[in-house]
C-alpha cells in the first residue's frame, strides 16, 4: 500500500491502470469502511481510498475541527484490508484557492431530511465527490448505504452528468446490539451509547408496521418522533419515502411498495450532545 498526497502523484500512479475502485472516507475508519474496501477489491484493478475531512460539508456551528483524526490506525487497518492506494491530500492540495465553482444538486432530493437540517450540506458532499473523482478516475465508486440520502444524491449526480462511473452501494454494518456504525458513535458517552440503541429500535418498529400493513404515515412518524423525546432524545426526522426517489409515498402506494422494497425509513436524531442517523429499507 502506498500512501499519496498530491494530485499529479496520484494521476501518474494510476496512469497504469484500467479500472479504478474508488471509496472515498473522511477517515476515523470502522469496519463499515473497511467492508467497501474489501467489497471493492474483485471490481478494479486498483483500490483507491481518499482520507479528507471536507470543510465544505460542515456548517460552521459543526465539527469540522474537533472530527476524529485517526491517521496511524487508518492506515493500518486500510493495508489490512486490502487497499492499494491511500489519497490523502491537505486542503491547500485539493482546494488550493477558494472554491467558486460548486455542485448545486436539485432541492427535491437534497433540501429535504438531511439537506433540510444541514442547509448546503449536499453542495459541499457534491462538489468534494466529484473533485475526487476527477483526481482518481475511478470506474466503480463505493457509498455506505448508512448515509441513503447522499448515497442517493451521489449516484443522480453521476447519472446527470454522464459520468464513466459505476456507484455501488455497502450494506450498513452494525454493533451487537444493532447501532449503525458510525464514525461519530466515537462521540458517544458509555451511557448515551446505551440507549443509541433505540434509534435503530425506532426504525425497525417502523418498518415492522409498514410491513403489518399500516399506511398512515404521518401519524406513524409523529408517534415515533414522540417515543424518542421521551426517552430524552431530540430527534431531527424520522420518515417514511419512496426509496426510488425519497418523496413522500402516495397512500395509495404505501402498500404495494411495503411489500415490493419500495419503502425506506429514516431517521436522525441527537442524544447528548451527539446527532445520530440511520436507516433501514422496507
Amino acid at each position: 500500500m502506498i500512501i499519496i498526497r498530491t494530485i499529479p502523484e496520484l494521476r501518474t500512479h494510476l496512469a497504469s491502470f484500467k479500472h479504478p475502485a474508488f471509496v472515498p472516507t473522511m477517515g476515523n475508519l470502522h469496519d463499515g469502511h473497511l467492508a467497501l474496501v474489501r467489497q471493492s477489491k474483485p471490481l478494479g484493478d486498483v483500490v483507491v481510498v481518499s482520507i479528507f475531512v471536507n470543510r465544505l460539508q460542515f456548517l460552521p456551528h459543526e465539527d469540522f475541527d474537533t472530527y476524529p483524526r485517526t491517521w496511524e490506525a487508518d492506515c493500518a487497518a486500510l493495508e489490512a484490508a486490502g487497499c492499494d492506494v491511500v489519497f490523502a491530500p491537505s486542503e491547500k492540495e485539493l482546494y488550493p484557492e477558494p472554491q467558486g465553482f460548486t455542485i448545486q444538486p436539485p432541492s427535491e432530493i437534497a433540501n429535504i431530511l438531511e439537506g433540510h437540517f444541514r442547509p448546503g450540506f449536499f453542495v459541499g458532499v457534491c462538489t468534494v465527490v466529484m473533485k475526487l473523482f476527477a483526481c482518481v478516475g475511478p470506474r466503480v465508486a463505493l457509498f455506505g448505504k448508512k448515509d441513503y440520502q447522499q448515497f442517493m444524491v451521489i449516484r443522480r449526480m453521476v447519472r446527470q452528468f454522464a459520468l464513466p462511473i459505476e456507484i455501488t452501494g455497502g450494506t450498513t454494518l452494525r454493533a451487537a446490539d444493532g447501532l449503525a456504525l458510525s464514525s461519530r458513535n466515537n462521540y458517544l458517552k458509555p451511557a448515551d451509547r446505551l440507549e443509541a440503541v433505540q434509534l435503530s429500535k425506532t426504525l425497525n418498529t417502523m418498518a415492522q408496521a409498514l410491513r403489518g400493513g399500516h399506511t398512515d404515515i404521518l401519524a406513524l412518524e409523529q408517534e415515533a418522533m414522540a417515543s424518542l423525546a421521551a426517552r430524552g432524545w431530540h430527534p431531527d426526522y424520522l420518515a417514511v419515502r419512496r426509496a426510488v426517489d425519497l418523496q413522500v409515498p402516495g397512500a395509495a402506494e404505501i402498500a404495494t411498495l411495503a411489500k415490493s422494497q419500495g419503502l425506506v425509513v429514516l431517521g436522525a436524531a441527537r442524544i447528548g450532545s451527539t446527532r445520530l442517523i440511520d436507516n433501514l429499507e422496507v
